[in-house]
């Protein structure tokens, strides 16, 4: 574990009480010389410790654009601010997503450290329990707005190009997200509606190895041990937790051989969760995270794609076709590999399994060269009938005629 660095200290980090907590590395690379660079800082529960960016875009008139949002710590904060110093201040902040704490609870922070930026977030942000304005929600007065409806609108462009998708009202919360093009590198920047998976960990996730270690065992009682096998074996097997919850090659063991097992551990403390490993894998499951990566593709996450857009598949198919339409050699997600050789083609068809049900004209149609095995899919859409019949979220749409 990373010893404790008041640079690395997160402000506010009990607002979202996750791993790792109070304290989180940021590391900055180089997406594209000289123009894009990502900030990246990982996170997770129960050691799935999963990457998480930021990207900053350098714009043609100085200064810099901010894509999404990290933990603004004074790493993290020191190495932008050799950005700051070479090209410019930060003049734009693109809060671009309505879900994921992990990416609005660090917007306002980020914005009071950047006193010259204007920020501008999708629309739809909501809050819980109370839907409060973004004034109220601790970014600046008045330097915080919603994206307008007409990318032409923004100061940003012609530059940029963005197109919104949502909000999709999910009854629990809104979902949306702004796909934003830089048209000097051709580079496609999205937050989680678009994945790729690399074979071995991302270099943030092994400056602190322990969550791979952790995840690499087959049993509570076996010895942690670190080796670049191990940690791919960790690796993989936290994707499939991340982006399934629970693939049919993994099963949960008996709780009573859970604290059997747990009470024989050499060593318990809160490290190791007092030696609690409640997974069992099977023997196959490498073969999971094969059919799930896809040879590198990029794709939809399992989680979205049976939670969440099923319910409005027209819409997204629409917002699919209009960003289809950018020229982009290359996606920047906020999660996962980062950049992804991709271009139109193949933004279209990671969202394939939507068509299926629908009536389309035969010019939007596209074929999934790798779809997901069925029964890695059954415990989220157990989730999904559960949600469904609960009334805690709309339904899934399996049909429609196209309007």
């Amino acid at each position: 574990m990373l010893s404790p660095s008041p640079e690395r200290r997160v402000p506010f980090w009990y607002l979202l009480p996750i791993h790792p907590y109070g304290q989180r590395r940021t590391l900055r690379q180089t997406l594209v010389k000289d123009w894009i660079w990502s900030f990246e800082q990982i996170q997770g529960i129960f050691y799935v410790a999963m990457p998480t960016r930021m990207a900053a875009i350098r714009l043609e008139t100085g200064g810099l654009l901010l894509y999404g949002a990290v933990a603004p710590t004074g790493e993290c904060l020191q190495l932008l601010q050799e950005l700051v110093d070479q090209y410019g201040p930060v003049k734009y902040i693109i809060q671009p997503t309505l879900s994921g704490l992990e990416h609005k609870v660090f917007a306002a922070p980020l914005a009071r450290a950047c006193p010259q930026a204007l920020v501008y977030a999708a629309p739809g942000q909501w809050s819980f329990p109370l839907n409060l304005p973004l004034s109220w929600l601790g970014f600046p007065p008045g330097r915080a707005q919603t994206l307008p409806a007409q990318p032409e609108e923004a100061p940003f462009f012609p530059e940029f190009d963005y197109q919104i998708y949502g909000p999709l009202d999910l009854r629990l919360g809104q979902f949306g997200e702004t796909a934003l093009y830089h048209r000097r590198t051709r580079s496609l920047l999205l937050t989680d509606l678009i994945v790729a998976l690399p074979e071995t960990p991302p270099p943030i996730v092994e400056l602190d190895p322990y969550p791979l270690l952790f995840h690499a065992r087959d049993g509570a009682l076996e010895e942690i041990t670190d080796t670049p096998s191990q940690r791919s074996k960790g690796w993989q097997r936290i994707c499939l937790f991340a982006l399934y919850f629970q693939a049919n090659a993994l099963k949960v063991p008996d709780w009573g051989l859970v604290f059997r097992d747990a009470s024989q551990v050499p060593r318990r403390r809160p490290q190791n969760y007092f030696g609690l490993y409640p997974f069992q894998w099977r023997t196959d499951w490498r073969q999971s995270f094969e059919r799930l990566r896809g040879g590198g593709r990029p794709f939809v996450a399992p989680i979205l794609r049976e939670l969440i857009l099923n319910r409005d598949p027209q819409g997204v198919l629409a917002w699919r076709s209009r960003v289809s339409a950018w020229d982009f050699q290359q996606i920047i997600p906020a999660h996962f590999q980062a950049p992804i050789p991709a271009g139109p083609e193949d933004f279209r068809r990671a969202f394939a399994f939507l068509e299926r049900g629908l009536s389309l004209e035969k010019e939007f149609l596209v074929s999934d060269p790798h779809p997901l095995p069925e029964a890695d899919l059954q415990s989220l859409r157990t989730i999904d009938r559960w949600l469904t019949r609960s009334r805690l979220v709309p339904g899934a749409v399996t049909a429609r005629s196209r309007s």
